[in-house]
């Protein structure tokens, strides 16, 4: 497999999952991404970020969208090369939005934007590959596909399915200035819960699944979740303290994925959003993505 162009540059958006109850499968595309452009080089790997995660993150070998895209390579066999990547990061990191599987998905897609014959890595063969890395799928299926996406494993073979999202369902991020590691998030859940509270969650998921398709007043009910938020409440209680105040005041709002960030789905008042910029929480409102990860750019070369 023969490399056709040496200068790619792909846009990868932020994700949220869970959604609540849909924990582990649910997840959505949201309209904030990062930009990264690639170029073939003779020589050393170079990494230069800006924005999120600059300074922060690795900028050799050892940064996650260079070891994607060289798993990718290696998948489609592809020839290995030296890189240069410059990263303009909007997604912050550590905070529930996706940023790892949004940097995994970004290295893939860059990787078939190499190629010569680009569906060597196709959404579905990236969705596995980008799935073994991160350990699960629920992240990656949105950043691919963009939109709603309910995802799953069998077996070692990951799966996902699109969601219906309405046309004008508009979220709003309360993203805080601490971060939080996903392991730290998920070593405080039990290992057993009550067989009522599985129940409950499975049924709340499956109502979310008709709210976010256009039942507008079913989000509430549709995000009221047993398994997962009040278990890490002693890891971000600021977190699980907004999203009970924003329930208290009729908003239908979840963690964003292991959290911190607190999303809400749909809009809230002016009146909500000072307060949440008082308490020094950033809030954002976001249309979903409906795109997923897509090449902006490419530049041919005569690589073989």
């Amino acid at each position: 497999m023969r490399l056709a162009n040496d200068s790619v540059r792909v846009r990868v958006p932020a994700t949220t999952a869970n959604l609540g109850p849909g924990y582990d499968s649910l997840g959505m595309a949201l309209d904030m991404h990062d930009e990264i452009s690639a170029r073939a080089v003779v020589g050393k790997t170079h990494v230069r970020v800006s924005g999120q995660g600059e300074g922060q993150v690795a900028e050799g070998e050892d940064n996650l969208v260079v070891q994607a895209l060289r798993v990718a390579l290696e998948a489609a066999g592809a020839p290995q090369v030296g890189l240069e990547l410059e990263c303009v990061n909007t997604i912050p990191h550590g905070r529930g939005l996706g940023s790892s599987a949004s940097a995994i998905v970004a290295g893939m897609a860059l990787a078939r934007a190499f190629l010569a014959e680009p569906e060597a890595l196709d959404d579905k063969k990236i969705l596995q590959l980008a799935t073994e890395l991160e350990g699960h799928p629920d992240n990656v299926a949105p950043a691919i596909f963009g939109g709603g996406t309910v995802s799953w494993l069998e077996g070692e073979t990951a799966q996902a399915a699109p969601l219906q999202i309405a046309d004008n369902l508009v979220c709003t991020c309360f993203i805080p200035g601490f971060r939080l590691s996903t392991a730290k998030a998920r070593r405080v859940l039990p290992k057993m819960v009550p067989h009522a509270d599985a129940a409950f969650q499975a049924g709340r998921a499956a109502l979310l699944v008709r709210a976010l398709a256009g039942r507008e007043e079913l989000l509430f009910a549709g995000t009221e979740e047993r398994l997962h938020q009040d278990y890490r409440e002693k890891v971000m209680p600021a977190s699980v303290g907004l999203v009970r105040w924003l329930r208290a005041e009729g908003y239908p709002a979840v963690i964003s994925g292991a959290g911190p960030t607190v999303l809400v789905l749909g809009t809230v008042s002016p009146g909500v959003r000072r307060q949440g910029r008082a308490g020094r929480w950033d809030v954002h409102e976001l249309a979903v993505d409906r795109e997923g990860v897509k090449i902006v750019g490419s530049a041919s070369s005569h690589h073989s």
